[in-house]
C-alpha cells in the first residue's frame, strides 16, 4: 500500500535538520519501498506491506527520534486519501491573489470536536472551509492580516499534534504520485 508521510517541524529555521537522503537511507532499512521525497520539508512517498497508518506512524517516529536524537512527530495518510482530496478540488470556489494562502492541516486522528463550517477567524482573515477525515482545509488572507497567526488558531481548534502544509505542496505530491505510476 502507498502512504505519504508528513514530518513535523523538520529542516525549518535552521532547526532539526534532516537530510531527505539520510531519512530516506532510515525508512529503506525499516522495509519501506519505492521511497520519494518531495520538497526539503519531510514530505515523503513510500510503499509497505504494513497497512495500519498508526503503526507506521508510530514505528516512523520512534526510529526517527533514535536515529536523529529530536522529536519529529509523523503523520501518515494513504495516498488515495491525498489524491481524493485533491481530485475534489476543495478551493475552486475560492478566489485567488497573490495574498491568498491554501492550506492542508494534516491531523494525527480524526477531530473531535465540532467545528462550523466555514469556520472563520475574529478579524475575517482566516478561513476553515472543510474537515475531511484527519485533514482541515484552510484559507488565509494577507490582504486582511500581514501575519501567519493562523495556524496558532487552528492549533486552538485542532492541538498541537498536526502539520500544515500549503496546498502547492500537496499539488507536488499527487504530481509525484501520478508520475510514479507510469
Amino acid at each position: 500500500m502507498k502512504f505519504i508521510g508528513f514530518l513535523r517541524g523538520i529542516n525549518v529555521g535552521g532547526k532539526h535538520k534532516l537530510p531527505m537522503d539520510d531519512l530516506k537511507k532510515v525508512l529503506s532499512n525499516m522495509g519501506y519501498t519505492n521511497i520519494s521525497t518531495v520538497l526539503n520539508s519531510g514530505n515523503i512517498i513510500f510503499e509497505s506491506e504494513e497497512i495500519s497508518a498508526k503503526t507506521i506512524e508510530s514505528d516512523i517516529t520512534l526510529k526517527l527520534k533514535k536515529e536523529f536524537h529530536f522529536d519529529t512527530p509523523t503523520i501518515i495518510i494513504k495516498a488515495d486519501d491525498i489524491k481524493k482530496i485533491y481530485r475534489y478540488d476543495p478551493f475552486s470556489k475560492v478566489k485567488i491573489d497573490k495574498n491568498i494562502r491554501l492550506y492542508i492541516t494534516f491531523l494525527k486522528s480524526v477531530l473531535k470536536s465540532k467545528i462550523s463550517i466555514p469556520w472563520i477567524s475574529e478579524d475575517n482573515s482566516f478561513r476553515i472551509i472543510k474537515i475531511e477525515d484527519k485533514m482541515v482545509l484552510s484559507v488565509l488572507d494577507l490582504n486582511i492580516a500581514g501575519t501567519i497567526d493562523a495556524m496558532k488558531n487552528l492549533e486552538k481548534l485542532t492541538g498541537k499534534n498536526v502539520t500544515t502544509r500549503n496546498w502547492n505542496t500537496v499539488e507536488k505530491i499527487v504530481k509525484k504520485l501520478d508520475e510514479k505510476k507510469r
